[in-house]
């Protein structure tokens, strides 16, 4: 009997011995894992997450689409109307837990993604359907008001596999440039790089809430630069494509001669996933007619480090000159050419379009405005307030923009309207303008900062003259602030790109433009400047809720 428990005794030590030599290697095996493949058996944190990142996650079971949800909505209720109050968001989808769900079950059962924005939750600028939520453009007169179907853009994100997880805030009807949000409804969105300063404007709710991290991915639209002048303000990524390239249908307008929806995103890899799944001809809007044969079958394989090698890029200094712009600005500039050279670039510093000294800014008449309204109203039945002249009568509308909603309402015709015709021709010559410049002097893109100053103060209307000559105060004027006007009388694509910081940690944009359809192109572009760059970084005042927020891998 003594002899057995000797026995016993001498196998349980060499089992115990064995034990912690298997878990002594279990232990290295997971630090080499851990030092390897991070990402593998770290837990996966929102903040700053990518398309990639978390359907990776996905696929090895590290984390389902309702946790990345949940994970986003803890954020929204903890910084954007709490903490530094972003207040970015005007809606909520009650359904973003549900279709997550959905994605899960479907995952779990056919082991493969349902498709390129599987479980992604995207943030939507509230002038566009979304079925679930209101839609309200930002008029209060709208706040109850549901659309019955998507726009055919929304569509085709969820056929994606994304979650459209929000609305987010914008200036009413999308009458907005480098001042604050301007809407009785939503009130002012924050800037997260520091709270006291505007986001930009009308896209600035998507702008603030992406680099927030409320979402992965957002759209805005943009009319006279709306989606890169909140890109800009926020250190995102933000396109305005060729009209055309996206379907307006079920977007509020603002002119349909410019107006186009287009992605916002922390990198251009994410935008050009977001485009892809955007893109599409759409029988119910007739620019979409234009995109056929100029639509790639993925803007991804335009994502290479090297895409800068040779590209001659024309500098556009007639539209940031001393007189008119921050010198902050400027002098930041010239740093992102001497980047742009490093990365392989051939700066074209002579170059101009001569013709555009004398040529006015087109108007955004109220013409145009009041004839798309109607139409977009007549498409939105039972819509509150359902006309020009029925919004104007309410008095329901921000009191800085009454007075434009007043004009449009009594507005003529845009076919027989003199500035609608005179802007029509203006824009005809500024492509003639830069078509002639460019093919002389072999440009493939052009290149400038996205704003010509920095963002302003919220609420401070003292800095936001909006005139035709340089303010005093140095504040936004009508002449210098808006270097986003190019490509919106182009029509033609232009995105911004983060290139720095100035000022009290506020993001700066470098614009780069293409011609009609050369969206690749300055993805491209625009992907090997961010790889040899890296400015993206996300804003202090909403930092990780907690260590880990998705439980680990291993």
């Amino acid at each position: 009997m003594i002899q057995v428990t000797t026995n016993l005794k001498h196998a349980i030590a060499k089992r115990l011995m064995s034990l912690r030599h298997a878990f002594f290697w279990f232990r290295l095996s997971a630090l080499l894992v851990l030092l390897v493949f991070p990402f593998s058996s770290r837990a996966l944190t929102v903040e700053e997450a990518t398309v990639a990142d978390v359907q990776a996650a996905f696929l090895s079971g590290q984390m389902s689409a309702r946790q990345l949800v949940t994970s986003y909505l803890e954020r929204i209720a903890a910084y954007d109307q709490q903490g530094p109050y972003i207040n970015s968001i005007i809606n909520l989808n009650p359904d973003a837990l549900a279709e997550a769900d959905a994605l899960d079950k479907k995952l779990k059962r056919d082991g493969k993604l349902s498709g390129p924005l599987h479980g992604v939750p995207v943030l939507i600028k509230d002038c566009i359907d979304a079925t679930g939520m209101p839609m309200t453009a930002g008029f209060q007169g709208w706040k109850n008001y549901y659309p019955p179907t998507d726009a055919p853009l929304v569509a085709k994100i969820k056929a994606a596999g994304g979650i459209v997880i929000g609305k987010a805030s914008l200036s009413e009807f999308t009458r907005g440039g480098g001042d604050n949000i301007n809407s009785v409804l939503a009130g002012y969105t924050r800037n997260p790089y520091n709270t006291a300063y505007a986001t930009g404007g009308s896209s600035g709710g998507t702008g603030a809430a992406i680099a927030a991290n409320f979402a992965l991915l957002g759209v805005g639209t943009d009319t006279g630069g709306s989606v890169r002048m909140p890109a800009a303000h926020n250190a995102l990524v933000g396109l305005r494509p060729t009209v055309g390239l996206i379907s307006r249908t079920g977007i509020q307008p603002n002119n349909s001669v410019r107006d186009t929806a287009g992605p916002m995103t922390r990198t251009v890899t994410d935008m050009a996933l977001l485009l892809d799944a955007m893109v599409g001809i759409d029988p119910a809007d007739p620019a979409t007619q234009r995109a056929k044969g100029n639509i790639p079958k993925t803007y991804r394989t335009s994502l290479r480090k090297d895409a800068l090698a040779g590209a001659r890029l024309g500098v556009l200094r007639q539209v940031f000159t001393a007189q008119t712009t921050d010198p902050r600005i400027i002098k930041n500039f010239e740093q992102t050419l001497k980047e742009l050279r490093a990365a392989g670039a051939v700066i074209v510093d002579d170059f101009a379009v001569p013709e555009i000294q004398n040529l006015p800014r087109a108007p955004q008449t109220p013409a145009r405005r009041k004839a798309d309204m109607i139409q977009f109203i007549a498409a939105h039945p039972g819509i509150p307030y359902p006309s020009p002249q029925a919004i104007a009568d309410s008095k329901l509308a921000h009191p800085l923009h009454q007075p434009g909603i007043e004009a449009d309402a009594a507005a003529g015709s845009p076919q027989t309207d003199p500035e609608t015709i005179k802007g029509l021709e203006i824009e005809a010559a500024y492509r003639a303008a830069f078509t002639k410049a460019m093919d002389e002097g072999k440009i493939d893109a052009v290149i400038f900062p996205t704003w010509a100053q920095l963002p302003v103060v919220n609420g401070d209307r003292n800095t936001q003259v909006m005139v035709d000559t340089p303010n005093p105060k140095g504040g936004v004027t009508g002449l210098s602030s808006s270097l986003t006007f190019v490509g919106s009388t182009l029509q033609w694509p232009a995105l911004s790109v983060p290139n720095g910081y100035l000022g009290q940690g506020l993001p700066v944009g470098l614009q780069i433009l293409g011609r009609a359809w050369d969206e690749s192109k300055i993805i491209g572009y625009a992907y090997a400047y961010e790889q040899v760059t890296h400015y993206r970084r996300p804003p202090a005042s909403t930092p990780p809720l907690t260590i880990e927020t998705i439980p680990r891998g291993l």
